[in-house]
């Protein structure tokens, strides 16, 4: 059993967000929630966020109520980038430069470990 969440439009470039995706993927769930709330980065607020969420869609959803958060994992974690603010600097001798302010889509998919599930039935 699996179930996913997403956070879109985080105000952080992709390359850095994916930094801290890449500590937690395929970690247990307490060890990457351990990871994230003691990490000094920006983006782990995000990414703490979005897992524990993905984490209720699975409890609240209808075959997850026995589940406990302990059984299940990190599957999947990808930063995709959005859209980009484009803004205008003024630049030396009358010129102007764009500036990229950068946006990411996080996506995570959370799942049990395959010997719990297959204990329960």
């Amino acid at each position: 059993m699996e179930a996913r969440a997403r956070s879109k439009y985080i105000r952080q470039s992709p390359r850095k967000v994916r930094q801290i995706a890449d500590l937690v993927r395929g970690k247990s769930i307490p060890e990457a929630l351990n990871i994230l709330h003691f990490s000094r980065k920006k983006a782990s607020k995000f990414i703490e966020k979005t897992v524990r969420s993905a984490v209720s869609n699975l409890i609240n959803s209808e075959g997850g109520s026995g589940v406990s958060p302990e059984d299940l994992f990190i599957k999947e974690i990808y930063v995709d980038p959005g859209p980009m603010w484009k803004r205008i600097r003024p630049a030396p001798m009358g010129r102007a430069t764009l500036i990229r302010k950068r946006t990411s889509h996080l996506s995570v998919v959370v799942a049990e470990f395959e010997d719990k599930a297959k204990k329960k039935r």
